[in-house]
């Protein structure tokens, strides 16, 4: 995925919180492959390097253990709020003060439309991400998480923790850390929701309601960059 970083990091000093503080916080089993980006003013990168692994899935899945040591370590004492983003993504309009909240979920583009029974939930009662047919409201994606650094803290603690007592019994939730989002956010209300438009989809056509894509998944080909299907 360390192809992706250039064009994330490029079109993310063109539009995303232009003018603020803003440290971006990379995490890469090959930091030495990390490109030189000019930042803007007050703009930094601190490179953290991570393991790799032969499984999509585990890096998935440590992220809400990532994102809690790294609150832990730094952000506790040097941020206000914190966004965990996927890096396969690109900027294509401004990302601004508008999506501050105390804690700040997206609406899945694939499934902003869809009635809550077909959501992509965890359904095994097994696991602790599970959420039975009769509830639920939105379907929240895993590549935006934000908020202020102490809530953000608490959902990936929570959702690490729970996590946790599932690879215990050996269960894997079906979208791995999303589905544990999912359900975190059920009963503990984000309160700011994120248009689509801050996670679109190069896939999926612009409907007429989304006016402009300010952030999007780019196409790709995941049998080339993913070590296991």
């Amino acid at each position: 995925y360390i192809r992706f970083l250039k064009d994330f990091l490029e079109s993310a000093e063109q539009n995303y919180f232009v003018g603020f503080h803003v440290h971006y916080y990379i995490f890469t089993d090959e930091p030495e492959q990390v490109p030189a980006v000019e930042l803007g003013e007050d703009h930094h990168l601190t490179v953290i390097k991570v393991p790799s692994s032969n499984r999509w899935q585990e890096i998935s899945l440590s992220r809400m253990r990532r994102l809690e040591e790294l609150i832990e370590s730094q952000l506790v004492n040097e941020a206000d709020y914190v966004f965990s983003l996927d890096v396969d993504t690109k900027f294509y309009g401004r990302w601004g003060v508008e999506t501050l909240g105390r804690l700040v979920g997206a609406l899945h583009p694939w499934f902003y439309r869809s009635p809550h029974e077909q959501f992509t939930y965890e359904r095994r009662p097994e696991s602790q991400a599970f959420i039975p047919y009769s509830e639920g409201d939105y379907y929240f994606i895993g590549a935006v998480i934000g908020g202020l650094v102490k809530d953000v803290y608490q959902l990936a603690k929570t959702c690490r923790e729970q996590l946790e007592i599932d690879a215990s019994k050996s269960i894997e939730a079906v979208w791995q850390e999303e589905s544990h989002l999912n359900k975190y956010f059920l009963y503990n209300k984000p309160s700011k929701l994120l248009s689509p438009e801050y996670l679109w989809d190069d896939k999926k056509s612009k409907p007429e309601e989304i006016k402009i894509v300010r952030f999007s998944q780019i196409l790709k080909n995941y049998a080339e960059i993913r070590p296991n299907p």
